[in-house]
């Protein structure tokens, strides 16, 4: 497939990076085969000193060498290396050597040298950064060390860090691209179980997911956040973050669907974070429209509105979709960052809790940081879930704490 073929050019580190499945394994397979192999069985190839590293020698045999779609698999037999196990290397009939190294002694390999390398799941390595410098340092043979790296992203240093060489290419695919070699149940069940998740982002489409420096939410902090079944609640509202401009380079207007069951003080209560209706490109009437079907559609008692821009004419907007809305404009007085972090505490508290789907809306909370956004343009979906939540959440108890005050 177009992913798993080698691109063109003088680079020196080709990343195969994709979800579960899609076929990385056959892509480095494939790849060592055709550096170490000549015209024909006996021939000389472009490479004769390889080095295979996983993060454990049991990984390297077991997947890349042994395994279904692994070096021996992809060979035909008049070209099939020989696995000479106290060696722990493969040995070519053309008299290519492959040998094997685990990324828990990065030491290992300082010595050895070597034209090409084969580096499976560098992402999930304990000790990334020591075996991959040590590795660079031992790719010294031949007119031009090339290595191939297979992995699931992960938000780890050494695979951003690679990924920014101007060296480096990447070909990518999630892991419906390889959906003809997989049993249809598993992708259907995960699928079903992931769908719209930061971890079925990461590990089904292969996307690298980052969270920003000193970001105010993380990724691990979502992830344990969401929840599949969600209780009664008491009150739902429908927070949006106008957009100023129309067509299609106009700012995205956040819409984010909210809930909360506050029974008991405030430190009892827990929202729940429904749904992300956010749309691009509308006119104020689109989007005041598509604020209104949520609304419909969740059953919310109150529809808030950052006014700071539009002033009134975001009411009015509103109020022509439908003029007996309960509507609330709020004015922000502080920064978004500001704004955000009484938010970002409900989360670490184990607060706030995600249904699935929130993709968009959760990559834009892991830029924001209490600095600004990090990310491009603006964070307007994470503007409308703030507002939302301050208005479930935070100005509530503190109302709730007012002398006199036990109820809302």
């Amino acid at each position: 497939m177009p992913h798993q073929l080698p691109p063109e050019g003088a680079w020196r580190s080709w990343v195969v990076m994709g979800g579960r499945g899609a076929g990385k394994t056959r892509a480095g397979a494939e790849w060592v085969r055709s550096v170490v192999e000549g015209a024909r069985p006996l021939d000389a190839g472009r490479c004769r000193r390889v080095a295979l590293v996983g993060e454990t020698i049991e990984q390297v045999r077991e997947v890349m060498i042994f395994g279904d779609s692994g070096i021996l698999a992809c060979s035909p037999a008049d070209r099939r290396p020989d696995w000479e196990a106290t060696r722990k290397r493969l040995v070519w009939p053309n008299g290519a050597v492959a040998t094997v190294h685990s990324a828990h002694d990065p030491e290992g390999l300082r010595g050895p040298q070597f034209d090409a390398a084969w580096v499976d799941e560098i992402a999930k390595w304990k000790k990334a950064r020591e075996t991959w410098d040590m590795l660079q340092f031992a790719l010294r043979l031949g007119e031009q060390p090339q290595v191939c790296v297979t992995t699931t992203p992960r938000n780890v240093g050494v695979l951003k860090d690679l990924l920014a060489s101007p060296s480096t290419v990447l070909t990518h695919a999630p892991t419906e691209a390889n959906r003809a070699h997989l049993a249809a149940s598993f992708l259907e069940e995960v699928r079903a179980r992931y769908r719209g998740t930061r971890l079925g982002r990461q590990e089904l489409d292969g996307v690298l997911l980052t969270d920003a420096e000193g970001a105010l939410w993380t990724g691990a902090m979502l992830e344990g956040c969401t929840v599949r079944d969600v209780p009664a609640l008491d009150r739902i509202v429908v927070a949006v973050d106008p957009a100023t401009t129309s067509g299609e380079r106009a700012d995205e207007c956040g819409i984010v669907v909210a809930g909360v069951v506050c029974s008991g003080p405030p430190q009892d209560w827990r929202a729940y974070v429904l749904a992300d209706c956010t749309v691009t490109g509308q006119s104020p009437s689109g989007w005041a429209q598509a604020a209104i079907r949520a609304m419909e559609q969740f059953g919310a008692d109150r529809l808030v509105a950052e006014v700071n821009q539009g002033g009134q004419m975001v009411q009015e907007v509103i109020r022509q979709v439908d003029p007996l809305v309960p509507y609330k404009g709020v004015h922000a007085s502080r920064g978004k960052s500001a704004r955000a972090e009484p938010v970002a505490a409900l989360y670490e508290q184990g607060r706030v809790h995600h249904v699935s789907g929130m993709a968009a809306l959760e990559d834009q909370m892991c830029r924001m940081t209490q600095r600004g956004y990090e990310g491009g343009g603006s964070p307007d979906r994470v503007d409308a879930l703030v507002w939302a939540l301050h208005e479930l959440m935070i100005e509530p108890a503190a109302k709730w704490r007012q002398p006199g005050v036990r109820s809302l």
